[in-house]
Parts: structure tokens; C-alpha cells; sequence
């Protein structure tokens, strides 16, 4: 049975990653700020977990209660800033980057020491198109008209960062997903996509086997070429 934990599993893309894992047979902890958010997840039968990605006693404590990892989905995330260039600061940057990137780094360190004791360990990051300069910069894609300087930022840290982890930890795979515009409770549900076709690159990511790609970024159509 492969056991695999998920930060930000109360709802939305988290939601929908855990109750695709759980019927493709992983038993799943669903990490979350606030279990008492977490009767959905309990319906679908994972085991809620309290964890804030923001604070490394959470993230220890959340690690001790797991009795194995074999798949560590960083899915936790925030929109952060978006309001007038003219208004953006550092400490407006910081809070994004505290739970997309150092987040991210403080849950996959705390997790290294299980996931090596795993036949087959697996990493997946969730970033953004939002996060990839070429997607940026060609009009008429989703992600052009995005202004958000925090979090475009840091998704392309999430996208660099699986890169590296992927380098130095060859024994696992590492790879970064893309879910698309897809319409969640982040975006006022305007996305064009469902939560389902948005989870398409995680759900996939996270089934590989230890023959499978790594350090590479995926939307559901598969590799998003450099």
C-alpha cells in the first residue's frame, strides 16, 4: 500500500488529488492548517492531519504521526499579493514566499527521513504555469495577462527548486506540476478547467514508478518543454 501525505488537502486541488489517490489505492494523510476543515477529506476516507506548512512544529509533528511516506505531494499554496505594483513590498513577498517556497522546503525536509525508507519515493510539487517566463511572455496564453509579481515569483522557485531537489536526491522522483487555469476557490472559480482535469499532472506525477521522469515539469498533457 503506498502512503502518501498532501498539504492543502481541505478543498479544492488538494481535495480532489486525495480522493483520486485514495480510489487509485494510496492511503492518504491529508495535511491542513485547521482539521476541523477536514470533513470532506474525511468522507473520502483519509486520515486528517494537522499541519501548516508555515510553522516547522506543525510540520515535525504532522511527520511523527505518519507511520510511512512513499508520496509527498507539496500542494499548499497562496495567491498572495495581487493589488498595484506601487503597493508592493518585501513583506508582501515574504508571506507568499513563506508557504509556496519555504513551505514547500520545510515540509520536504522534514519528510526526507521517511521517504528513504520507501521502495519507491516520490516527490510532487504543485507550481504554475504562472511560473514559467515562456508562458509569461506568449500572448494569448493563460498565464500572460497574470500580474502577480509574489506569486508568479514564486512558483518559478518551485519550478527551479524540484529541479535541484531532483539532482540531489536521484534514489527519488522529483517533478513539478502544472494544474492549469483551472476553476477553484483561488481564483473566484473562473478558471476554465475542472479540478479534475487540474489534478490531471499531480495524480499522474504521483503514480510513477521509480523508472519514471524526474526533475521535470508536467501539465496534463505531459512535459512542459523548456
Amino acid at each position: 500500500m503506498t502512503t502518501t501525505l498532501i498539504t492543502g488537502a481541505n478543498r479544492s486541488l488538494g481535495l480532489e488529488t486525495t480522493r483520486r489517490l485514495i480510489e487509485a489505492g494510496h492511503t492518504v494523510y491529508a495535511g491542513m492548517r485547521d482539521p476541523a476543515t477536514g470533513d470532506a477529506a474525511r468522507e473520502l476516507g483519509a486520515h486528517v492531519v494537522a499541519l501548516d506548512v508555515t510553522d516547522e512544529t506543525s510540520v515535525d509533528a504532522a511527520m511523527a504521526d505518519l507511520p510511512r511516506l512513499d508520496v509527498l505531494v507539496n500542494n499548499a499554496g497562496v495567491l498572495g499579493f495581487t493589488g498595484d505594483i506601487d503597493d508592493l513590498d518585501t513583506a508582501a513577498m515574504r508571506r507568499t514566499f513563506d508557504t509556496n517556497v519555504f513551505g514547500l522546503v520545510r515540509v520536504t525536509q522534514a519528510a526526507l527521513p521517511l521517504l528513504r525508507r520507501s521502495a519507491n519515493p516520490v516527490i510532487v510539487n504543485v507550481a504554475s504555469g504562472v511560473g514559467w517566463p515562456r508562458l509569461l511572455t506568449t500572448s494569448g496564453t493563460d498565464e500572460f495577462h497574470v500580474p502577480a509579481v509574489p506569486y508568479a515569483a514564486s512558483k518559478a522557485a518551485v519550478i527551479t527548486a524540484t529541479v535541484q531537489y531532483a539532482k540531489s536526491l536521484p534514489e527519488m522522483r522529483v517533478n513539478a506540476s502544472d494544474p492549469g487555469y483551472t476553476g477553484t476557490d483561488f481564483n473566484g472559480h473562473r478558471g476554465h478547467q475542472t479540478v479534475t482535469e487540474g489534478t490531471d499532472a499531480t495524480v499522474a506525477l504521483a503514480r510513477i514508478g521509480r523508472d519514471g521522469p524526474t526533475g521535470e515539469f508536467h501539465n496534463r498533457l505531459g512535459r512542459i518543454e523548456y
